[in-house]
């Protein structure tokens, strides 16, 4: 009777969830490194705001102190670190962000654009959305193209491995060839957009030539500089 009239335990409930970061390569001199952070916070001022982001060490060779001072110099820019690759475990304080590994991409799409997966399906390398994007969504296709047939809202964000064609006005955030595809391009019909980026170098809103705004339009990487022209 006792053991019945017991309270039974409830276990701790644990779920595995993805979030989409920021990886942060800093370079030497770092202070010269934190200007250009300090560049695009004063071209796109809410840009890194509530985004998660890791520091990848593995370009530089800092001591414990020069980490603290790195992380210090971070959040001042409110830029919150949510872990850190790259560096040996031992050069941690137990009070810094945990030591990461394994770090993969992942695909996060509106609820409309899932299909039901089956054994026997092939892996798709092509994304369409037939509906627009709106502020505060997500695409993210890192296995191949992005299509979408309305438009990016100011806010929302598309993320692609390979390239992004916007058959609307694109007023958001464009990320694509971010699995080191230097050949991807973004197209849209209408350029509006805050963020443009291709393989990890890009454009704000106050780089675009204002003659091209409200215009068609295409970037594609030439070098390491990204060619933003209009689009006949």
């Amino acid at each position: 009777m006792e053991a019945a009239a017991k309270v039974q335990r409830q276990m701790v409930r644990l779920r595995g969830r993805s979030y989409v970061a920021f990886v942060f390569v800093p370079t030497v001199p770092i202070q010269d490194w934190l200007q250009e952070i300090d560049t695009t916070i004063a071209r796109s001022p809410g840009f890194f705001s509530g985004r998660p982001v890791v520091i990848d060490l593995s370009s530089v060779d800092l001591s414990q102190a020069g980490i603290g001072h790195l992380l210090t110099s971070l959040q001042d820019r409110n830029i919150r670190v949510l872990g850190i690759e790259g560096v040996d475990e031992a050069r941690l304080t137990p009070m810094m962000p945990p030591l990461l590994s394994g770090g993969r991409s992942c695909v996060i799409e509106p609820t409309a654009a899932k299909k039901p997966e089956t054994k026997a399906e092939t892996k798709a390398t092509s994304l369409l959305l037939d509906s627009p994007v709106r502020s505060g969504q997500t695409v993210i296709f890192p296995e191949g193209d992005v299509t979408i047939l309305g438009s990016v809202g100011s806010g929302a964000e598309v993320v692609a491995g390979g390239s992004i064609h916007i058959y609307g006005a694109l007023r958001g955030r464009a990320m694509a060839g971010v699995n080191g595809h230097t050949s991807a391009r973004i197209y849209c019909q209408k350029i509006e957009a805050e963020l443009l980026a291709i393989d990890g170098f890009y454009q704000t809103a106050d780089d675009i030539d204002s003659a091209l705004r409200g215009r068609p339009a295409q970037a594609w990487l030439q070098g390491n500089t990204m060619r933003i022209t209009a689009l006949n």
